[in-house]
C-alpha cells in the first residue's frame, strides 16, 4: 500500500505507533550505552558544541538515535556543556512513511501529486507529526539527561492542536525537561508553499551557562530578532539553519555573523547539510562573539571548514567577558534604542500599508 493510500488507512497508522514507540528509542540508546560507552570530560570554561549534519531519511528509528547519540557523546567527550542540533533535524523521521523517498521527487510548488491526488508537504507532517514529535521529544530530552548537559535539538516541523504546522526548536535541561520552545518567526518561500505558520513571539530561558535565546535559520536575516532578544536578556542566542542554496560566503554574512557583532551576544550556529525535496542544504557550523572577543578580531571563535561536510566545532565562551563588553557598550545600545523608537515604529507601519495596498492591487487585477 503505497503513502497517499495510508494517510487514510487504519493499518498505516498503527504500523507508524509500532515504528515510533518510546520504548523503541529507550532500547537503542541502551545498547549504545553499553556498547560505545562516552567518557567524562570536565572543563572548567562554558565549552559549547554546534553540529553539522547530514539529512537523511531512515526507515527506521534506530539509525535515527544512532546519529544524535554519536554527536552528543562526542561534544560530551570534548567537555561541552552544551550542544546545538541543526533545522529541520526530525525531517530524518519522515523516511518511515510508506513509499515517501519516491514521493518527495514529485513535489511542486509545495505540493506532492500522484495521478489526480495532490497534497501540501505541511499535510505531510500534520500526518506524521505525533510520531516524529514522540520520537523527537522522548529522544533529544533521554540524550540531556544521560549526558548531563544542555541539548538543543534543533528544529522540528510538528503540527499543534489548532492544526496548524510550524517549525519549532526545543531545548532541553541536563534533568531532561523542556527548557525553551521557539517557533520560526520568519519562514522561506518554499515552507510558505509548504503550508507552514510562522510564529510572533521570541523568548529567553535563565541558564547555568547564562541568558538563552533560540531563533531559527531566516530569523537571522533580520537584526530586529537579536536586538529583541538581547533587549530580553539573551547572552547567548542558538540558531539551527538548514540553508537551501549552494554555499556562498557573502552570502551568509546575511546571517548570525553581523547579527552578533551588532548585538553584541554570543551566537551558536548549526548547519544541516545534504539535501531536501531537490535543494541542496550548504552551511558552516560555527562559534561567533564580538570582535573583540576574538584572537584574531574577527568575530569567530570556530567555524566548519567544509559547507558540505559533517561533525561538530566547539569553542569556549567567556561569559565574564562578555558581559563587561556588553557593560562598556551600553551606552552606545542605549542611543541606538532611543532611534529605533523614533524611527522604526513609522518605518514599518508604513511598510505595512504599502505591503496591503499591493495586496489589494493584486485582487482588483
Amino acid at each position: 500500500m503505497g503513502f497517499l493510500a495510508n494517510l487514510k488507512d487504519y493499518a498505516g497508522r498503527q504500523w507508524l505507533e509500532y515504528l515510533t514507540k518510546s520504548d523503541r528509542v529507550l532500547r537503542r540508546l541502551d545498547h549504545l550505552e553499553r556498547n560505545l560507552p562516552w567518557q567524562e570530560n570536565e572543563v572548567e570554561q562554558t565549552r559549547v558544541a554546534a553540529i553539522q549534519a547530514e539529512l537523511v531519511f531512515v526507515n527506521r528509528v534506530e539509525p535515527y538515535v544512532d546519529i544524535m547519540y554519536l554527536a552528543c557523546k562526542e561534544a560530551k567527550e570534548k567537555g561541552a556543556k552544551l550542544v546545538v542540533f541543526p533545522e529541520d533535524n526530525g525531517t530524518h523521521l519522515l523516511g518511515l512513511l510508506p513509499g515517501f523517498n519516491r514521493l518527495i521527487k514529485s513535489l511542486d510548488g509545495g505540493k506532492i501529486s500522484v495521478g489526480k491526488e495532490e497534497i501540501l508537504i505541511a499535510d505531510v507532517f500534520r500526518y506524521a507529526g505525533p510520531y516524529t514529535e514522540r520520537v523527537y521529544l522522548t529522544l533529544f530530552s533521554e540524550l540531556a539527561k544521560r549526558f548531563r548537559m544542555y541539548v538543543h535539538g534543533g528544529s522540528v516541523i510538528l503540527p499543534r492542536t489548532d492544526g496548524k504546522v510550524y517549525n519549532t526548536a526545543f531545548l532541553f535541561g541536563p534533568d531532561g525537561k523542556v527548557l525553551l520552545r521557539q517557533d520560526k518567526l520568519h519562514l522561506m518561500p518554499m515552507e510558505v508553499e509548504w503550508g507552514l505558520t510562522p510564529g510572533s513571539i521570541v523568548e529567553v530561558v535563565d541558564t547555568e551557562l547564562g541568558r538563552i535565546g533560540m531563533p531559527v535559520c531566516m530569523d537571522a536575516t533580520y537584526f530586529e530578532t537579536f536586538r529583541i532578544l538581547s533587549n530580553m536578556g539573551a547572552e547567548i542566542i542558538l540558531l539551527p539553519t538548514a540553508n537551501p542554496e549552494e554555499y556562498n560566503r557573502f552570502k551568509a554574512l546575511r546571517g548570525i555573523w553581523p547579527r552578533v557583532q551588532e548585538t553584541p551576544v554570543y551566537g551558536i550556529r548549526s548547519s544541516m547539510v545534504g539535501s531536501l525535496a531537490g535543494f541542496k542544504l550548504t552551511g558552516k557550523a560555527g562559534i561567533f562573539a564580538p570582535r573583540e572577543l576574538t584572537e584574531k578580531r574577527d568575530g569567530i571563535l570556530a567555524e566548519f571548514a567544509n559547507p558540505e561536510g559533517v561533525g561538530l566545532v566547539f569553542a569556549d565562551l567567556d561569559m565574564p567577558g562578555l558581559r563587561a563588553y556588553r557593560e562598556r557598550t551600553r551606552t552606545e545600545q542605549v542611543d541606538a534604542q532611543r532611534i529605533y523608537s523614533r524611527y522604526l515604529p513609522r518605518i514599518y507601519k508604513v511598510g505595512a500599508e504599502d505591503a496591503e495596498d499591493t495586496d489589494s492591487t493584486r485582487r482588483d487585477h
